[in-house]
């Protein structure tokens, strides 16, 4: 099956679809539903899992530079069909093709990051015996099959970024995508196939929610990562922990992007607005609170609207496109009644605030100000076009209002003094603070969050050691047997 072939389940549309099932293509630019799936039967669980056992049985025997050949040539192939993909992606959740195309690139990196170094990251590390002869070495081994519950936003890369370091580990992976982009899902499981996975080792699956405790509870599977909502976050985690699974948790985020003392400020407007406008809004690290000092907070929030009043909606396909529909209209509504709650109890409205006359699951490129911690545009994060802009009074006070909240995956902070700005990063509580740049993701760094952010480290190294049997070898040597007496 080639990436623009269908996945398995697949049937064809009818009226009651969307109504009956909950995996499906809705076109969040047209409203259309353009192909349905079904759900995978409860009864074929075991039977999926039982592959994935068997797989990772032999998986976990091949050398490891084959088993990174196979990852490359995904990436590979994931180059050749990049157009079909893209297309895809934006069918399936509204990504502008510019975007869409910048994920898998920024996918086949990742593949081809792993490939290369997995093999070398795996290799044992001495350690000198404190006590004793002989020796010790610490070892990195697989532990088994993994489920993989992953969102929409970067339908792709989510996915790949679990893949890629354990599929060269040795683990295998069930992969239970989100309901609203299943012909992502199937792709990505026939670019494994396709590039030399045997059965079971990456498997797509539609499982309905109330199915995902049955695979956590299975004793096959060693483990379960999810990207997603803080409520999703702790569901999964809590059934990790009642079976006795190791967990990583990437949740949502509300990145403060802080400006200090800038000689640029129209630099860093436009890297503000980039920062919060990527993927329209949706990415748990955009830099959803901009924080800025009372110097600049005037000609920041002035340049930020001219910015912002530029964003007009359209079709995701058309290159010309500068603002393409949130991934569906719940999305959209759910993002409009956050800002209506800021409007009704004070905030001002800078810019947009509203849906535009267009139809689609469009908000408008919105602008907040004098938002206050009654609000749920405080404490909630935004996702979508919706920047709240605070204004303080000096690095102190930005510190306090960037650690005053729940989350904790990113941070940004804008100076022309680096001292400055290290002296302000060192203070923030993140998992990843990037300093005059919005955060951004590249395979060799680590990415995670604290708080309700999640727990766990994806990409970089780290990785691979996050669903790994550090193994501990310790060798001494065997005692000679005593000379017989008068030998």
């Amino acid at each position: 099956m080639t990436a623009t072939q269908n996945p398995p389940h697949e049937h064809p549309k009818t009226a009651s679809d969307s109504a009956e099932r909950r995996y499906a293509t809705v076109n969040p630019f047209t409203g259309e539903t353009e192909k349905a799936f079904d759900f995978t039967p409860t009864a074929e669980i075991d039977g999926i899992v039982g592959r994935a056992h068997a797989a990772y049985q032999q998986w976990r025997q091949r050398p490891v530079e084959e088993r990174a050949g196979v990852v490359r040539r995904a990436a590979e192939l994931m180059d050749e069909r990049r157009a079909d993909l893209a297309a895809l992606i934006t069918t399936e959740m509204g990504k502008r093709q510019e975007e869409a195309t910048g994920e898998l690139y920024l996918c086949s990196m990742i593949l081809k990051y792993y490939a290369d170094n997995g093999p070398s990251f795996l290799e044992p590390t001495s350690v000198t015996p404190m006590m004793g002869k002989g020796e010790a070495v610490i070892e990195t081994r697989p532990i088994g099959v993994l489920l993989a519950i992953e969102p929409w936003n970067y339908p792709f890369y989510q996915v790949v970024r679990v893949a890629g370091p354990n599929l060269v580990l040795g683990n295998t992976v069930i992969l239970k995508h989100a309901e609203i982009t299943p012909q992502c899902a199937g792709a990505i499981e026939q670019l494994f196939t396709d590039a030399g996975a045997p059965e079971g080792v990456f498997t797509n699956t539609f499982l309905r929610i109330d199915d995902v405790e049955q695979v956590i509870a299975d004793p096959r599977v060693q483990g379960v990562t999810l990207t997603g909502s803080e409520r999703a976050g702790s569901a999964v985690g809590a059934l990790a922990g009642k079976h006795l699974k190791k967990s990583v948790l990437e949740l949502g985020g509300s990145d403060p992007f802080i400006v200090l003392d800038v000689d640029n400020l129209a630099a860093t407007v436009k890297a503000a607005t980039m920062g919060r406008m990527q993927n329209t809004g949706q990415a748990c690290t955009a830099s959803k609170r901009l924080i800025v000092t009372e110097e600049h907070y005037e000609p920041f929030v002035e340049g930020l609207k001219q910015a912002f009043s530029t964003f007009s909606p359209g079709d995701p396909a058309d290159t010309s496109t500068s603002l393409a529909p949130l991934s569906s209209e719940r999305a959209a509504q759910d993002l409009h009644a956050q800002i209506q709650d800021a409007v009704d109890k004070g905030a001002t409205v800078v810019a947009g605030g509203g849906r535009p006359d267009h139809p689609g699951a469009f908000v408008e490129a919105t602008i907040l100000t004098d938002v206050t911690p009654e609000m749920r545009a405080y404490r909630e994060e935004l996702f979508g076009p919706a920047a709240v802009v605070y204004k303080v009074k000096d690095a102190d006070e930005a510190v306090a209002l960037a650690n005053d909240s729940d989350f904790g995956l990113g941070a940004t902070v804008m100076s022309s003094d680096l001292d400055r700005a290290r002296a302000v990063a060192e203070r923030l509580e993140a998992g990843m603070v990037w300093i005059n740049q919005p955060t951004g993701s590249s395979p060799e760094l680590p990415f995670g969050g604290i708080k309700r952010s999640g727990y766990g480290r994806e990409l970089s190294e780290l990785a691979m050691f996050e669903f790994a049997n550090r193994r501990l070898l310790r060798t001494v040597p065997a005692k000679k047997a005593d000379r017989p007496v008068g030998g």
